[in-house]
């Protein structure tokens, strides 16, 4: 569903969170439950959701895998991949030890050899009749180019796209939505427009615009329009058996 879709859908949902983007993903079994239904699906047993965010969950989540694997849908969201994105931008170990793309990818790849997530793919993979399917919500980009822009306070802080009032930036450098119905984003006002940046920009307000400039450069970042970020990955594992 669109976001103005998942707001006219779960107005309650929608006020009821703030605009911090994790914020509105404690609600994903709800909305889970919710496509299931929609589509008329019934399971034969309860939907189990599990959301891995500390390395002990993630344990107990795998030392029950074969009971949770006996029901006909259990979704789990491990969120490894995205606190290492949001914390390398704040973190100096973790940029020392993600310093480009290529180490990046290696720190990523070290952290899945030893995960509780791929030691229950190795146990399902010895499991009759279990079906996986892996993907993500969405890509990051590799930020490197600041771009200014103008905004109140109320604006949202994210560095791929902010809404609020009379925001201003280089149109060449990000999409300007005056009309967000047409994008099938909420309206969330009067006078609130959007701007979601283009390429590997990202958002840098005038006020200690050299600080921020060199804080968030060479981040990985997500919320903007490039293929990166918007084309995501769907694999389906079956046992060899």
């Amino acid at each position: 569903m669109f976001p103005i879709e998942i707001e006219k859908r779960f107005p309650d949902l929608w006020e009821g969170s703030n605009d911090d983007e994790r914020s509105r993903n404690k609600y994903e079994k709800d909305f889970l439950e919710d496509l299931l239904k929609r589509h008329k699906v019934k399971l034969k047993s309860k939907l189990r959701y599990f959301k891995i965010i500390d390395p002990d969950f993630g344990v107990g989540v795998e030392q029950n895998i074969t009971t949770y694997a006996q029901g006909q849908l259990t979704a789990i969201v491990v969120n490894f991949v995205d606190m290492l994105a949001h914390g390398r931008s704040d973190s100096t170990v973790i940029r020392e030890l993600s310093f480009d793309e290529s180490a990046y990818r290696e720190v990523t790849r070290a952290w899945f050899v030893h995960s509780s997530f791929y030691r229950m793919l190795k146990t399902l993979s010895r499991m009759k009749n279990v079906v996986v399917f892996i993907t993500t919500d969405h890509g990051s980009i590799r930020a490197l180019r600041g771009s200014k822009v103008l905004a109140d306070r109320e604006a949202a802080t994210n560095l791929r796209y902010k809404y609020g009032r009379n925001l201003k930036c280089d149109e060449k450098e990000a999409i300007f939505i005056e009309k967000p119905e047409t994008y099938k984003l909420p309206k969330r006002g009067v006078a609130i427009n959007y701007i979601i940046a283009k390429e590997d920009y990202y958002f840098v307000y005038p006020t200690e615009y050299h600080h921020y400039l060199n804080l968030y450069k060479d981040t990985f970042q997500h919320g903007g329009v490039s293929l990166e970020e918007m084309i995501v990955p769907l694999i389906k594992l079956t046992p060899k058996l």
